[in-house]
């Protein structure tokens, strides 16, 4: 008997249909299953789990030779979200089974041997592709539901047990949908976030990272050890927009292709803070794997991306980082196809002055030789670093400073402000695919960095004192767009651009 369900697999960070079709003869003196359409081998290895589960289950599995086929048949399947797909069409072989309600559900789940339902990576993705093909109904493990309810339209279902499954088919009163309310999630993240007012000076500093948050412009922090940088990097989420609806499907359709997202959580709201370690290779960070996977850059997606220890880095781990800092984007290409992440991250780095971190401190000597500072800092390429558009020093705090209460400026009241800027920015960008002053190129940045004869006198005198790059040049300009617009100011004044040029100082001081 020839029956059909429906499931899905993932290919990049969207999901396809996958046509489980099961053949069973019904006969024969030997039991014989055959799994084909491009499956890997944790999918070959479901008959095994398919098998026992429906045994210890109490359901009788196929006498003879049964021919399991995934359709298409061109594209790889991977993982084991197809045993209960798979397991739903060898019962429905044997004993029959509403097909209607087969044929309106998507069904993905892995077996364990005793027929519980293990979670799935990519239940969200799933269940928005199903909503887009108009299935009705969605079949997932019980841990994956509330994610998987987040897409809304469709009737999410979750399932502990094979047994629970196959009831629903008879009897779809047996299962209650999982419902998500949305606007619950949002109330509930706010104010869970590192807070600002626990960082006790470093003014300049908060002042770069207000500007970086308020045009979305990657910051690279220098000082000595033990002066906050890592502190005031981890609290720049916080004063970050939140995400919008469309924003935070995206990123938690990622973390679950990962199979980072938390067992509880059903959708991200706040942006993504990711710190790998400078031991990571360039395809952790990229992605890899022979089906690839989204590395820390697509993790970091609509966030931060937090590179401490800059120079630590392999130089070409670093340097794989130019085009995505540009595009927004990274394309892997492996035998099994072209796959492509979205990697739209704001970056923001941290590092020493030297190898031993007390250069131009007061408190300490430097140690280090003039070769081994050249060394050190020569890590980092004039390529990368023109990406970078805001580079501040991190000097250490006073004394007064360390012993004064913490009493610094809210998270929240910062927010505010740069939510203003940025909404300035989406109604001057509205129509275009820019989203921010940091993304500005050409012609949009000629448009929107109209400049006086004062200002442009300031900029010459720049560009020859710091013997600025074109690129370098942009970003002076897109800093300063982003500070007149923190004073809701129309047009750039040469206060804004003074402030900007500061932020480049480093090109002179360091390199």
């Amino acid at each position: 008997m020839l029956t059909r369900t429906w499931s899905s697999a993932i290919q990049g960070i969207d999901a396809c249909t996958v046509e489980v079709e099961v053949n069973a003869t019904l006969s024969g003196s030997e039991n014989i299953v055959t799994v084909v359409g491009l499956p890997d081998a944790a999918v070959r290895e479901s008959r095994e789990r398919v098998w026992s589960a429906m045994y210890t289950s109490g359901f009788l599995p196929p006498h003879g030779r049964t021919t399991i086929n995934l359709a298409p048949a061109d594209v790889k399947k991977s993982g084991s979200a197809f045993d209960l797909p798979i397991a739903l069409g060898m019962i429905a072989a044997v004993d029959g089974m509403d097909r209607d309600r087969l044929r309106e559900t998507m069904i993905v789940g892995e077996l364990a041997l005793d027929g519980s339902v293990r979670p799935i990576t990519g239940a969200l993705p799933i269940a928005l592709h199903a909503r887009r093909c108009g299935i009705v109904n969605v079949l997932v493990p019980a841990e994956n539901a509330l994610e998987a309810a987040v897409a809304e339209g469709i009737s999410v279902y979750g399932v502990r047990h094979l047994v629970d499954a196959v009831r629903f088919m008879s009897d779809p009163g047996s299962l209650a949908p999982t419902t998500v309310d949305i606007g619950s999630l949002y109330q509930a993240a706010a104010g869970k976030v590192a807070d600002f007012a626990d960082v006790k000076g470093q003014e300049c500093a908060k002042r770069a990272l207000e500007v970086a948050a308020a045009g979305g412009h990657n910051v690279l922090m220098v000082g000595p050890p033990g002066t906050g940088k890592t502190m005031l990097a981890k609290r720049l989420p916080g004063i970050l927009p939140q995400l919008c609806l469309d924003e935070a499907l995206e990123v938690t359709k990622i973390h679950s292709i990962a199979g980072v997202l938390g067992r509880h959580t059903s959708l991200l709201i706040e942006r993504p803070f990711r710190a790998p370690h400078h031991t990571v290779s360039d395809a952790g960070l990229l992605g890899g794997q022979s089906i690839p996977r989204p590395g820390e850059i697509s993790l970091a997606h609509n966030g931060v991306l937090f590179l401490d220890e800059l120079p630590e880095f392999k130089r070409n781990v670093l340097e794989v980082l130019r085009q995505p800092m540009e595009s927004g984007e990274v394309t892997i290409s492996r035998a099994s196809g072209s796959f492509t992440f979205p990697a739209n991250f704001m970056l923001v780095a941290a590092m020493n002055p030297c190898p031993c971190g007390h250069l131009g401190s007061m408190q300490r000597q430097c140690r280090c030789s003039p070769g081994a500072i050249h060394h050190y800092r020569s890590k980092i390429s004039g390529p990368l670093l023109d990406r970078i558009d805001i580079h501040v020093e991190v000097a250490p705090i006073s004394d007064a400073q360390m012993l004064a209460q913490r009493r610094g400026e809210p998270s929240a009241a910062i927010r505010e402000r740069v939510v203003r800027a940025r909404t300035i920015q989406q109604e001057r960008f509205r129509g275009t695919p820019v989203r921010c002053n940091a993304e500005m190129n050409g012609r949009v940045l000629d448009e929107a960095c109209v400049l006086g004869n004062e200002t442009r006198a300031m900029l010459r005198f720049a560009i020859g004192e710091l013997n600025l790059s074109a690129r370098a040049f942009d970003r002076i300009l897109r800093v300063a767009r982003t500070l007149a617009d923190l004073e809701a100011e129309g047009t750039i004044g040469p206060n804004h651009v003074q402030e900007a040029i500061q932020y480049r100082n480093l090109d002179r001081q360091m390199w």
